[in-house]
């Protein structure tokens, strides 16, 4: 009945027991670092389905999401560019929405026109996960904390 007495020290956590960081889980992703593959807490996407919005980058419009996939640690967004590219549709991983407008069903993601031009050209018949490598890390090496004209 100790644990009940209120005269008694609470015992010290056992360290053991603390929460896991991720850089140790396979999959994971350091505390911090930029995650392509999920969607940002602050995003606002939780349980919304983004289809036929429109994509704004952080110079303009830039298309409408033509489909999504929501699952855990591979999230992303494929836009149909229409004629601003030609046509060509470009995966967006999650992690490059900065905020979603549900209103004006706008979802702004932290990229410019030219670095989504520049990507890797989508593929929808790539199932390996060198594609996928690929892709994600061409958003990781473009991320910046605050992208350029931003206020945060």
């Amino acid at each position: 009945m100790d644990r009940l007495n209120p005269n008694t020290t609470p015992a010290t956590p056992d360290p053991a027991l603390r929460a896991v960081d991720q850089s140790d889980v396979a999959g994971g992703t350091p505390a911090g670092a930029f995650d392509p593959w999920s969607y940002r807490d602050e995003a606002g996407v939780a349980g919304t389905n983004l289809i036929g919005y429109k994509v704004e980058a952080t110079d303009g419009s830039i298309g409408k999401i033509g489909s999504d996939s929501a699952e855990v640690h591979a999230s992303y967004l494929v836009v149909d560019t229409g004629p601003w590219i030609f046509g060509k549709k470009v995966m967006l991983p999650a992690g490059t929405v900065s905020h979603v407008d549900h209103e004006e069903q706008k979802v702004h993601v932290d990229r410019d026109k030219d670095q989504i031009k520049a990507a890797p050209e989508y593929d929808e018949t790539a199932t390996d996960p060198g594609y996928r490598d690929k892709l994600g890390g061409y958003y990781n090496d473009t991320y910046t904390a605050t992208p350029p004209g931003w206020l945060r």
